[in-house]
């Protein structure tokens, strides 16, 4: 099975985490959101992955062809971005006659992609849409035969949320444009108006954290930590360092003698000095804390 990460978007809600990293780069609790998606990905079978990059392009690339991830990756960068549309588009030579999975590369989740890409090959479907019950992004409307027949641009009563993944069968490249840049939801509405069929499949039960926010960057990482503190290889804790609450500390960190850090994610090469207090905070990476920080993102 292949699948495409998409993972050239600017990352603007995140910033200004994103002004350092890719968003696909960004760790949670200690491990880049990309990995996680790897992993995910080979646990339902995927052995064949492309993914498409522009922001900070360079540093995803030395990552991912330098990473062993156990199954083949591939970089498409993008010099100039292509939308969610024309990336998967850029791709059209990586696939075969089976159908593929897109998923986005700021969701993090457990869902059962196996019972939905056979409900897909089931259907007589260009596209199936992942989608779930989740507020406030309920904008998808379904039918009774679980095809999608209207996307909304606000949540409603009766309607689903977008995971952001979705199974597509290849012939779908012979109904996109040309243009080089487009992005996709405007296209699948567009097949809607025109008879053809976009179809859904309902997963429930299952762990979904979407990354696109601060928030949501910070959920994620206080939901998967297994333990209340994760401490990244290669640090060094002074003995009386106070952890309270939770907090991730990554790779190769310093604090130092009397530091407290509570309800804070600290990113790789960061140091601590004594006596401060992190609070409520994000530090990003090769930082030094000399003052206590208090809800910011530094």
């Amino acid at each position: 099975m292949k699948a495409m990460i998409l993972a050239a978007g600017l990352g603007t809600r995140l910033q200004p985490l994103t002004d350092k990293k890719p968003k696909a780069l960004m760790p949670v609790v200690n491990q880049p959101i990309i990995s996680r998606v790897i992993d995910y990905l080979k646990t339902h079978g995927v052995r064949q992955i492309v993914v498409n990059a522009h922001h900070h392009y360079q540093q995803l690339v030395d990552y991912l062809e330098g990473g062993t991830f156990g199954v083949q990756v591939e970089v498409r960068v993008e010099p100039k971005i292509l939308g969610t549309g024309g990336g998967i588009k850029n791709t059209s030579d990586f696939w075969n006659d089976e159908p593929f999975i897109v998923i986005n590369s700021d969701i993090l989740t457990n869902i059962d992609l196996g019972k939905a890409y056979t409900h897909h090959k089931k259907a007589n479907c260009l596209v199936t849409l992942i989608l779930h019950d989740y507020e406030p992004f309920n904008q998808v409307q379904i039918n009774a035969d679980n095809h999608i027949t209207e996307f909304f641009g606000e949540s409603g009563p009766n309607r689903l949320a977008f995971t952001g993944i979705h199974i597509m069968n290849p012939k779908l490249f012979t109904y996109f444009p040309d243009d080089t840049f487009f992005d996709i939801i405007p296209i699948y509405k567009q097949w809607i108006q025109s008879g053809k069929k976009i179809g859904a499949f309902l997963s429930q039960g299952h762990d979904w954290h979407d990354i696109g926010s601060v928030k949501g960057y910070i959920d994620a990482n206080r939901s998967l930590l297994d333990k209340k503190f994760s401490i990244g290889p290669g640090s060094r804790i002074g003995p009386t360092v106070k952890m309270k609450e939770w907090a991730v500390v990554g790779e190769r960190n310093t604090l130092e003698k009397d530091a407290e850090i509570k309800r804070s994610i600290l990113w790789e090469e960061v140091t601590v000095k004594k006596g401060v207090k992190v609070i409520d905070s994000i530090v990003t990476s090769s930082r030094e804390v000399s003052e206590e920080l208090i809800g910011e993102i530094y």
